[in-house]
């Protein structure tokens, strides 16, 4: 039987009313007393890594949370990561950077609902994140909700409330589970048998997220540079700035690059990604500065993964190897 380890962050999955709205108060060995069926998938013990409202979960939590897999990575067969819903999303992202190519599956999973509420979704969730993590053809980070696992790099929340609440963003779902069955859509990746993963211990933070509207100008781009390594520019369409590759935005960009800062151009749009060759606007801008494109990734993907490779290197050069490198398809070009 699959020896499992699953860390506990706290999220929905774990709050209790507290008098002024919900908090994660509930203990991971509470949390897997409501799902005693997972004994029968494999054995099962548990870490209180922290309890935390995801809102409030951040770089340094991630970091705690690899180190953590790192830590146990020998003892176990797998790893269950029971998070909140809000955020979890960009934690996949940020683990599936920081745990590279592993043979193990890092499952994470939470809920809309408390798990001690009688409608809740967290024991179907739960379940089913043990199911995928105890089965033999798993490996990698991902993220199991609402029957289906989807890949950390791909992940998004797109519900607030809905039990349906993530979406697999351009690319397949690894699987879905239903009635207690898990169906592969995505043949999985044959690891030698001493393979190890890459696992890493740096990000850097100070990356600026900056989302474009009309009429929007360049004062905050201006004043922001000495506080931040890089900002990522959420865009229009396929991409393209306002002005072209003679406006105020890409003359503030310029500043940026000249002073050894990172520019990232994404869009706003949720599917499909971006193209910066296909408008004048975005091509003037493209071909005048060195800037990044971060095609059809995912913002969370993009954001951590701009964290994870500021992390590991100063050197611009190296800074655009390391993220046109696609990890776990997060980039298709």
């Amino acid at each position: 039987m699959k020896r499992i380890l699953m860390l506990a962050t706290g999220g929905t999955i774990a709050s209790r009313e507290s008098g002024q709205g919900l908090s994660p108060a509930i203990t991971s060995e509470e949390i897997l007393s409501y799902v005693p069926a997972v004994g029968q998938l494999c054995q099962v013990k548990t870490i209180q890594l922290m309890n935390l409202d995801s809102t409030n979960v951040g770089p340094s939590h991630w970091l705690e949370m690899a180190g953590a897999v790192a830590s146990h990575y020998q003892e176990y067969d797998g790893f269950v990561i029971t998070h909140g819903t809000d955020t979890m999303a960009y934690t996949a992202a940020a683990l599936s950077y920081l745990i590279q190519n592993s043979p193990k599956p890092v499952v994470l999973t939470g809920s809309q609902k408390s798990i001690c509420l009688y409608d809740t979704d967290a024991r179907t969730n739960l379940y089913h994140a043990f199911l995928y993590a105890a089965d033999p053809d798993s490996h990698d980070v991902c993220l199991a909700f609402d029957g289906k696992v989807i890949l950390g790099t791909r992940a998004r929340k797109e519900r607030t409330k809905s039990y349906n609440a993530f979406s697999s963003v351009d690319y397949p779902e690894i699987a879905v589970i239903r009635d207690g069955r898990l169906t592969r859509y995505l043949a999985p990746q044959n690891y030698a048998s001493d393979a190890q993963p890459s696992i890493y211990n740096s990000l850097e933070d100070r990356v600026l997220l900056l989302t474009l509207i009309p009429g929007m100008g360049a004062q905050a781009l201006e004043q922001l540079k000495d506080s931040y390594r890089a900002v990522i520019l959420q865009s229009f369409g396929v991409g393209g700035l306002p002005g072209g590759g003679n406006g105020p935005l890409a003359r503030a960009m310029g500043e940026w690059m000249a002073a050894g800062r990172t520019i990232v151009m994404m869009t706003q749009v949720p599917y499909e990604g971006s193209d910066m060759s296909v408008y004048q606007v975005g091509q003037q801008v493209k071909a005048k500065y060195p800037l990044l494109e971060a095609y059809n990734m995912t913002l969370e993907s993009a954001a951590t993964k701009l964290m994870w490779v500021l992390g590991q290197t100063d050197c611009q050069e190296e800074v655009r190897k390391l993220f046109y490198r696609p990890v776990q398809h997060d980039l298709i070009r």
